[in-house]
């Protein structure tokens, strides 16, 4: 298991007058954070059993993308298109390819998108994303919304002809005549599915970056145990840095170099996944499932459990167990307040 898992996601930066070179390693790190996760999800059992079964129930391709990857999204995966295979094969076709998955991961950020290629098969991307950043992609697709007709595979055919492809035409129209077509409702049903599964992936993204470090050094494993020991505590980073006998500004530092978030987002993130646990019990009201993780007022809470979980508390409780119940709705009006 790879051991920079804990890298955090890029943060704002605070510089008057960015540097664009702070931009460009900003996106590296955030790309090489990507692939990390992307890596430690692909071998998880939970991804590799959906994965199979997906596929295999569906009869469709299925990858997990890193974010700025470059490569076919697709061209590992079963069930891959034999026409998108033949269009793989021309340098020009395949930069086509690359240029549509580029733009449907672009416009994915807010949620499951949909795009066609010219050749009218349609790609999808899913974000998994952990709080307001997207940290991978599911992809599927290579199908058909409508039946294939002998026009569009003429105009088909010029463009690869175009692109400089040179193979039998009664191999390439046999191959895209026997596209699987999917009606929009069915397909719509597919992307649900995925997002469900996205959301899942979400939340082992975020209890990763909880539980892991990279490398740790022993001051930093000491505080990792004073912040469980303590976080239903109103604790700051100087009695951490105390508990560890080090400077508040060197602890600082250290702590975020280390595990690659900063000690007040790690504090967050780990109050966060209490209260998850404590929400598992239907009867938990939220206001109590706050103050006993350690926040201090509700109107916090539901900041930092929106930030970090990607949605109101209240949403993800009725996830959980379904908006019926007094209690429910009395934690409805309670938090809603703050």
């Amino acid at each position: 298991m790879d051991t920079t898992l804990t890298a955090g996601l890029a943060t704002a930066r605070s510089a008057a007058a960015p540097d664009p070179r702070d931009d460009a390693a900003s996106s590296e790190d955030r790309a090489r954070q990507s692939r990390e996760i992307v890596s430690h999800l692909q071998r998880s059992e939970i991804y590799r059993t959906y994965e199979d079964a997906f596929q295999a129930t569906t009869g469709l391709p299925l990858a997990l993308r890193a974010v700025g990857t470059f490569n076919s999204s697709l061209k590992e995966a079963k069930n891959v298109n034999p026409f998108c295979t033949f269009m793989e094969t021309a340098n020009k076709s395949c930069a086509a390819c690359l240029r549509l998955q580029q733009e449907v991961e672009e416009s994915s950020f807010s949620g499951p998108r949909t795009i066609e290629c010219y050749a009218g098969l349609a790609e999808s991307a899913v974000p998994i994303r952990v709080g307001e950043n997207v940290v991978a992609y599911l992809r599927t697709g290579q199908v058909m919304l409508r039946r294939p007709s002998a026009a569009r595979f003429r105009r088909t055919l010029r463009r690869l002809t175009e692109c400089g492809l040179h193979v039998s035409r009664a191999e390439v129209e046999k191959t895209y005549f026997e596209t699987r077509v999917v009606t929009r409702s069915q397909y719509g049903s597919i992307l649900r599915l995925l997002t469900i599964f996205a959301e899942h992936l979400s939340t082992m993204t975020n209890q990763l970056m909880v539980t892991r470090a990279a490398s740790e050094l022993p001051a930093v494993a000491k505080a990792r145990s004073f912040i469980a020991e303590h976080q239903t505590e109103e604790i700051s980073l100087g009695d951490v840095a105390r508990a560890v006998n080090m400077s508040a500004f060197y602890f600082c530092k250290t702590f975020r170099k280390v595990t690659g978030v900063t000690f007040v987002d790690y504090l967050a993130r780990l109050r966060v996944e209490s209260v998850k646990n404590l929400l598992l019990d239907p009867h938990k009201r939220i206001s109590e499932a706050a103050f006993e993780a350690g926040f201090q007022s509700l109107s916090q809470f539901n900041r930092v459990f929106r930030r970090i979980a990607g949605e109101a508390p209240t949403v993800y409780r009725e996830r959980l167990h379904g908006s019926s119940g007094a209690g429910l709705r009395e934690d409805r009006a309670l938090v809603f307040a703050a």
